[in-house]
């Protein structure tokens, strides 16, 4: 089982007013500490750091596996945000999807070097005949039926890099489908057809080890 992703409760709305208040408010904060680090005040790292630090971790140590890999590929993208803050254009996205794509460069680094390929580029997408993207359950839904989060995690665990990815970043994450489309690198219809093909091949996963519906 992978504890450091907990599944949200299904039967909770995604945002209410006090999380969009709370919403401001970090961003506010936000800006203020990236123009202090503008500013040559490297001190404004830590907030932004406590803020999204924990986030981009997860997100790495879900593609990686590997605890040491995600924790030099969170520290590479705050090391870049402190050293170059200039390159992050807010008007582009989120800061949050801004570390987690730095942090997915600094892991691409990190295979090509070990494995001597990169795993995100190793399957090739088809986009062709992709089904909406509510057509195949999500991991949620997977947890409910089956009953067994390990089976749900240990399968999501064997999805090729990429559509392990889609999944964490749209159905474990939440973010925005732009959002995580930014933060892999591809084209809108490329993440939504990862997000639907990571379903498939989870429940397919699931349903072959005796999951849902045994």
């Amino acid at each position: 089982m992978m504890p450091f992703l907990p599944w949200r409760n299904p039967s909770r709305p995604r945002r209410d007013a006090a999380a969009a208040e709370g919403a401001q408010a970090a961003q506010a904060a936000q800006a203020v500490a990236l123009a202090a680090l503008r500013a040559g005040d490297r001190q404004a790292i830590g907030p932004l750091y406590e803020a999204e630090a924990p986030r981009v971790y997860r997100y790495a140590l879900a593609l990686a596996g590997n605890p040491a890999w995600a924790a030099d590929a969170t520290q590479e993208a705050f090391v870049a945000l402190a050293l170059r803050p200039e390159g992050y254009d807010a008007g582009r996205g989120p800061l949050g999807a801004w570390l987690a794509g730095v942090a997915r460069h600094a892991l691409a680094a990190q295979w090509r070097l070990a494995l001597g390929h990169e795993p995100l580029a190793d399957e090739a997408d088809t986009q062709a005949g992709a089904a909406a993207d509510d057509a195949a359950p999500s991991p949620e839904e997977l947890l409910v039926r089956s009953q067994d989060g390990n089976a749900v995690w240990e399968a999501l665990r064997q999805l090729p890099a990429v559509f392990r990815e889609a999944v964490v970043l749209v159905d474990l994450q939440e973010r925005p489908y732009a959002e995580a489309a930014a933060i892999a690198g591809v084209e809108l219809n490329t993440l939504r057809t990862r997000v639907h093909r990571g379903r498939q091949r989870l429940a397919a996963l699931l349903q072959r080890d005796g999951g849902p519906d045994r």
